[in-house]
């Protein structure tokens, strides 16, 4: 970022070079466009002399031959899989050229632009600050202010923007610029009555499953998936969990949640806390965060005694996407990264433009090629999106879109059908992955001409798990209740590859890395879910049926099953 005198001199230079003459303005064309979209209005024009943040995300030096080496690491029976890179050797891939970074600098330098500081995990970001009116000179834009409609977001962005022809080669996308991503919400908290199963922990430890139909916690997971309660013993084998929008876990709540459900591992179980963009932990019940609670408690209490990292992401963020890049870029500079990292936010697709939607799946693919894997909630909106909204056509949701991730969907009851929130469906940027070809195509053909038009038949199918969603206890500012979403499926699911991670690791080979081509080669590894379905946008949405569907994905854990496929 600029200080404010060195933004002075810059004023100052700029004006100096248009007395002097800037160089003879470069040919343009169009690089991003797009409508305003309905959840947004313009609410007005900003001072030309207002400051404004901008990166340029730089083009790899061979992206290509990095997903490549992708699949490789990560398809089992081919000769590199489980080989995954180092940083240095990632870099290689991922950096920018050094005729790219000279091309860039030279011309904003040509156009006064001189104070410019590199960042990204691969220095493949420009970053430097100008006044408003010298970016819609520059770019050919437009920046205005964009409010949300009913909501608390406020935005600076442009519709359309442009670059020299002769430069396009070399970038990927100005930011901010087109992406208009609203702020997430969290998943709602319902307390409990007397006599919940953290008060009652004797009763429902010797009771059938069919408890778990009105609370889930730990024990019913263990029942459910097969999962053990065997600590784990590798300490370089660490779970990462996101944390956003001022979620804070709280100790004292996991204390409280662990004494009662894992007295096991109460008295020596806690989390570790990374923070970046300003991101922090207070410790007061005022702060206390439910989905940061949810994720914590749900991978403590689940991948017993594996090392939990709360990844606290702050609002100090300038990538416009409310910290999601800045954590992969964290992460992809990592000379450890975690082996494993799950996050419970997202957006809808639509709100991003093609060109971030790919930088950030690429930088999901970057992090597989390093042994990360990645997971997500699919969202909580059925196929209306990543909440309940009004729609006519179906809503894919993002990261779950990116086919360099695992997306995880909902079920409830120990029966276990689809919870009908559970986000599920088609992208519309990405095409589908060859891993889920057959089960995909599968389903469709049975589907017919059912919401014949409301999807991309093409895209990337999500999710690609699922676990238990509904009615999940939890304990909050001292409070015991219970929340549901994809957001406790997420980080349930992780725990489980944390732990086969743990064993794999204990016996000298790699982690899982990027996991898809591994689960979709083993369905028998999961309960299918075969009734339910996610309605939206004026439709039942898609139903839940046997093998692979866009409800539930390919199921839900048999640990034993995906331990032994494993070969763990």
């Amino acid at each position: 970022m600029v200080r404010l005198s060195s933004y002075a001199a810059l004023l100052s230079g700029l004006a100096s070079s248009m007395a002097a003459g800037i160089p003879s303005r470069r040919a343009m064309v169009v690089h991003e466009q797009r409508n305003l979209p309905a959840h947004f209005a313009n609410s007005g024009t900003p001072s030309p002399d207002t400051p404004i943040n901008l990166k340029i995300a730089l083009t790899a030096s061979d992206m290509a031959g990095l997903e490549e080496r992708f699949w490789d690491v990560s398809t089992p029976g081919n000769a590199l899989y489980g080989q995954h890179l180092s940083f240095e050797e990632t870099k290689v891939f991922a950096g920018p050229t050094p005729d790219t970074v000279s091309a860039v600098t030279a011309w904003l330098n040509e156009n006064g632009i001189n104070n410019i500081t590199t960042t990204g995990a691969f220095d493949d970001w420009l970053a430097f600050t100008i006044p408003i009116s010298t970016a819609n000179s520059l770019f050919d834009a437009d920046y205005q202010t964009f409010t949300e409609v009913g909501g608390s977001t406020q935005l600076t962005r442009t519709l359309a923007y442009s670059l020299p022809a002769d430069l396009q080669q070399h970038i990927n996308l100005i930011h901010p610029s087109t992406d208009f991503v609203r702020k997430f919400q969290s998943p709602k908290f319902r307390a409990s009555v007397p006599g919940s199963s953290l008060n009652n922990n004797t009763a429902r430890a010797l009771g059938a499953p069919t408890s778990c139909n009105s609370v889930v916690t730990p024990a019913c997971l263990q029942d459910l998936y097969g999962i053990p309660t065997t600590p784990a013993t590798q300490t370089s084998n660490i779970l990462g969990v996101s944390g956003f929008i001022d979620q804070w876990p709280q100790t004292a709540d996991l204390k409280t949640f662990l004494g009662g459900l894992r007295p096991d591992i109460a008295s020596t179980t806690t989390f570790t806390l990374q923070t970046l963009d300003g991101g922090s932990d207070p410790q007061a019940a005022r702060d206390a965060g439910i989905e940061a609670n949810l994720d914590i408690q749900y991978t403590v209490g689940v991948a017993t005694k594996v090392p939990v990292t709360f990844i606290s992401v702050g609002e100090n963020n300038q990538d416009g996407i409310d910290g999601f890049l800045d954590i992969m870029n964290n992460i992809n500079a990592q000379t450890a990264p975690p082996h494993v990292l799950t996050t419970s936010y997202g957006f809808d697709e639509p709100d991003l433009t093609s060109a971030m939607a790919n930088q950030l799946c690429n930088a999901y693919m970057t992090s597989g090629t390093r042994g990360v894997s990645i997971l997500f909630a699919s969202g909580d909106g059925g196929v209306s999106g990543s909440q309940s909204q009004s729609c006519s056509t179906f809503i894919p949701t993002f990261p779950s879109g990116c086919p360099f991730l695992t997306s995880v969907g909902a079920t409830q009851d120990v029966t276990e059908t689809a919870a009908s929130f559970s986000s599920g469906g088609f992208s519309a940027i990405f095409a589908r992955p060859s891993y889920q070809t057959t089960p995909v195509a599968t389903y469709l053909t049975a589907l017919g001409n059912t919401n014949a038009g409301k999807f991309s038949t093409t895209g990337r199918a999500f999710p690609d798990v699922s676990a238990q969603g509904v009615d999940v206890e939890i304990v909050d500012g001292g409070e015991t209740g219970t929340v549901d979403g994809t957001s406790c499926a997420s980080p349930i699911f992780a725990s489980v590859i944390a732990l086969i991670n743990d064993r794999l690791v204990a016996a000298g080979k790699s982690p899982l890395g990027f996991l898809n081509p591994f689960l979709y080669a083993n369905p028998s590894a999961f309960f299918d879910i075969t009734t339910g379905n996610n309605p939206g946008c004026n439709t039942n949405g898609f139903p839940a049926r046997a093998g692979w569907d866009p409800v539930t994905g390919l199921g839900t854990p048999n640990f034993a099953s995906l331990l032994a496929a494993a070969g763990a």
